[in-house]
């Protein structure tokens, strides 16, 4: 009964970890990386798409990311979405590939992305809390249903908060990271 409680819990605060880590990967760092145009939707065919489906995306420099459209039709499709999504990029094509220099990031952008990643670590810290008192309850739970010992039940909320603080550890550690790498010049 434990151990499911416990991989349950430990398994949603690694998702947890993982989201962010995802969501980190989108926040621009002056380096030119693919991962800065996911969740970019293009009205392609009657229908909105993820870019990485209409095109294939390379970052040939560190301050460059091209886009092959596998259709050249949707070029223009293409170029919209990218100006639409604010990341701050002018797009430009020589009619079959776009090319979107990324310009280097001011200190104000700088800080703007850094407290945008905070906003996100903080959320999967939220988020990671909830796992904990959702595994307490199942704790309290099985407690109150004589499935656990009242000794067991607080030993295993020890374990469910050893679980959490690694997990929001972690979490400081990755946005430690991505500080280091926004504010880099």
């Amino acid at each position: 009964m434990l151990d499911g409680i416990y991989n349950d819990t430990r398994d949603h605060m690694q998702r947890c970890v993982d989201s962010l880590l995802k969501q980190l990967s989108a926040i621009r760092t002056g380096k030119a990386t693919p991962a800065l145009l996911e969740g970019i939707m293009v009205e392609a065919y009657g229908a909105k798409m993820p870019l990485n489906q209409v095109a294939t995306l390379a970052a040939p420099e560190a301050r460059l990311l091209t886009l092959s459209p596998f259709d050249a039709t949707q070029i223009a499709n293409i170029e919209k979405a990218i100006q639409a999504s604010n990341l701050g990029i002018t797009p430009t094509n020589d009619g079959s590939i776009i090319r979107l220099p990324i310009p280097p990031l001011t200190e104000e952008r700088r800080k703007d992305f850094v407290k945008m990643a905070k906003e996100k670590g903080e959320e999967a810290k939220v988020a990671v809390r909830g796992a904990r008192r959702e595994a307490n309850d199942k704790l309290k739970k099985a407690q109150s249903g004589s499935d656990i010992t009242e000794d067991e039940h607080h030993r295993g909320q020890t374990e469910v908060q050893k679980m959490t603080d690694t997990a929001i550890s972690e979490i400081d550690k990755v946005l430690e990271e991505k500080e280091k790498q926004i504010m880099e010049v």
